[in-house]
């Protein structure tokens, strides 16, 4: 593998939260519109979109697609504050973009209204009479569950595969919105609120307020706390946190996965048991928590050297072929001794084994003649 890594421009980022963001809001806002609000469609919807973009994008921009994923990013340590605005800008965007598509589509139906029918999000006497102070106390608490969700997913402590993360946060929205649709119509996002929001009439727009509010404080909660709760498990991004210095140069992420790309670098890439570049799974204890291997004692005296595979070798993963029980050099069998003066008697083992410091060349049986 190369070690060289194309780190994105900031081109690169706003394009991809925007066109994460945009499909977000335009397929799970459709499926909505088009379902007549049908619970599974909606919520389900929504949740792919998520899995599909961070899949498709994720190792670009980390995929947000959400101005709260962004702050709370940002307030745990794992985005620095600079980038804040490219995010938000782009985000916003998609999600404009998107409802100003669905509100040109829909037209195609005669007889369409987007008042009221845009797939916005709603309080009080404009939705099903939630009270304003129970959906903003139930969009909060949406929205810090499903940052608690994505920051833990992220986190580089976490032994989840990496290629699962897009699938565990997909999934929490999509429960998000099982929960809270007929209350407020699920927002925990602003730019998918406003998205919609500003072609939904008067009364829509009136009450964007809280579905920004609420989603962002959420965020704020989840991503101030999960350090206090749970720690960082890496050191936290210059300029990100409560440090609005903004990081240095150099300081932004260099992506290689969708969890590298959370945690700033933090590749995951030939990590074995323990932790260990490069160590597997059942390796032997030496091999494990970074221990050298034993060396021998340069001032001891040297001895003869068991053959691979037999007893005593350190090498017992590989098997010695077989040979007879009673070959000098194999382990319960005595080596040979040279008894001068009798015809016939074999010489010390093949080369490498008990007895046989030299051998010769090709191991074969040699008589010596007597003197």
């Amino acid at each position: 593998m190369s070690d060289t890594i194309d780190t994105p421009s900031t081109g690169q980022k706003f394009t991809a939260e925007a066109l994460g963001t945009f499909v977000l809001v335009f397929f799970g806002c459709g499926a909505a519109m088009r379902s007549g609000g049908d619970y599974v469609a909606t919520g389900l919807t929504f949740g792919l979109t998520v899995v599909v973009m961070a899949y498709a994008v994720g190792r670009i921009s980390g995929g947000h697609f959400n101005p709260a994923v962004t702050l709370g990013a940002v307030l745990g340590g794992r985005l620095p504050w600079n980038q804040v605005g490219i995010y938000f800008a782009a985000q916003l965007l998609g999600g404009l973009l998107a409802g100003a598509v669905l509100f040109g589509l829909n037209h195609g139906f005669e007889g369409f209204s987007a008042e009221g029918n845009m797939a916005q999000n709603f309080f009080g006497d404009q939705g099903t009479g939630f009270a304003w102070w129970a959906a903003l106390l139930l969009e909060i608490l949406m929205t810090a569950v499903f940052l608690w969700v994505i920051l833990a997913v992220t986190d580089e402590r976490n032994e989840v595969n990496v290629a699962m993360g897009p699938l565990a946060i997909g999934l929490a929205l999509a429960m998000i919105h099982f929960a809270s649709m007929s209350a407020t119509g699920t927002s925990v996002n602003p730019a998918r609120s406003i998205g919609v929001g500003v072609f939904a009439g008067t009364d829509a727009i009136v009450q964007l307020w809280l579905f920004v509010v609420a989603p962002l404080v959420g965020a704020a909660i989840a991503g101030l706390t999960y350090p206090v709760l749970f720690g960082h498990g890496t050191e936290p991004v210059a300029g990100s946190g409560l440090n609005f210095g903004g990081g240095r140069k150099g300081d932004q992420f260099v992506p290689g996965s969708y969890e590298a790309q959370w945690n700033q670098g933090q590749q995951h890439q030939q990590q074995g048991s323990w932790g260990q570049p490069g160590a597997a799974w059942g390796a032997p204890p030496q091999q494990q928590w970074g221990q050298p291997q034993p060396q021998p004692d340069p001032y001891s005296t040297p001895q003869a050297q068991p053959a691979p595979g037999q007893w005593g070798h350190p090498d017992t993963t590989q098997q010695a072929p077989q040979q007879p029980p009673s070959q000098p050099g194999q382990w319960g069998a005595p080596p040979a001794q040279q008894q001068p003066g009798q015809p016939g008697q074999s010489a010390p083992g093949a080369p490498g084994h008990w007895g046989n410091p030299d051998g010769d060349d090709d191991g074969r049986t040699q008589v010596r003649r007597p003197d």
